[in-house]
């Protein structure tokens, strides 16, 4: 068959084994940062790129010097140490100045993006998120709308001692709640996190954030889905908050606008019906 087709038998056989090794590269590509869907998060990975290119460049150098070091000047070719203290000011101006410099060029970058991460003007929403063990509190404050996020049931139920249930038939196992965070695609979102009783930290490496929740403490942080990024994104809490800490997920549902203006209005709708059953 290749003879009649003329390929080379070599050729064949590179494809094949580079498209054997096509998975296996999209697999390491998972151990990277993603580059996740806020407007903060391409900026935040490109940052975390830079910083790695330069730590590759570093342990590039120093090991390749160590190396040369190693094989040009071993004993068996002739190399005699010095015995004496060898000291240069010109040598140790250099290796201070250079690293100060580097680590210049990479603070000045991360410093200007933590200050944006914590930027709050400008936002259209407003919401406070407080942790408990184990579940979250949303409240948007300019809505009149507070729910509280758990673990949904399916996942709950599975995770029980013997409960018969195989964890791999529930979908999104430990990683689904059964109110999710919605917030519209698009607009800037202004988060403060607190904390009812421990440390919580609120999770989502979608949008590129970690914050922690800390009692008596109200930490804030912004994030803005892209226009083209409705879905949902799922995260935890990265905290050791107690012994049901791996059972605190976080979900966020990005909706277009229109769609996220009609479930606002149902939630406001939902929470009137209750005040009035209430009285």
């Amino acid at each position: 068959m290749l003879r009649k087709t003329g390929i080379p038998s070599a050729l064949v056989a590179t494809l094949a084994l580079l498209g054997a090794a096509a998975p296996a590269h999209a697999d390491w590509l998972l151990l990277n940062m993603p580059e996740g869907v806020t407007t903060m998060s391409g900026e935040i990975r490109s940052l975390h790129m830079n910083v790695l290119l330069w730590c590759t460049a570093i342990g590039v150098f120093v090991f390749g010097w160590m190396i040369v070091s190693l094989v040009k000047f071993r004993r068996s070719q002739g190399a005699v140490p010095d015995t004496t203290m060898v000291h240069s000011t010109k040598a140790e101006v250099i290796w201070t100045i250079i690293p100060v410099f580097i680590l210049v060029i990479m603070a000045v970058p991360a410093a200007r993006t933590l200050i944006k991460l914590e930027d709050a003007s400008n936002s259209q929403l407003s919401i406070k998120v407080t942790g408990y063990q184990w579940k979250w509190q949303y409240e948007y404050l300019d809505e009149g709308v507070s729910f509280f996020s758990t673990l949904d049931r399916a996942s709950d139920a599975a995770r029980q001692l013997d409960s018969g249930v195989d964890p791999n038939s529930v979908p999104n196992y430990l990683l689904s709640v059964d109110n999710p965070l919605v917030v519209p695609v698009g607009r800037k979102v202004h988060v403060l996190l607190t904390s009812q009783d421990v440390i919580h930290s609120w999770w989502v490496p979608d949008f590129a954030i970690k914050k922690d929740a800390i009692p008596g403490v109200t930490n804030s942080v912004s994030f803005e889905v892209k226009a083209d990024k409705p879905g949902t994104y799922r995260g935890q809490c990265a905290e050791l908050c107690g012994r049901d800490h791996g059972f605190m997920p976080v979900v966020v549902e990005a909706k277009l606008p229109a769609d996220y203006a009609a479930w606002l209005a149902e939630q406001k709708q939902a929470a009137a019906q209750n005040l009035t059953a209430a009285n």
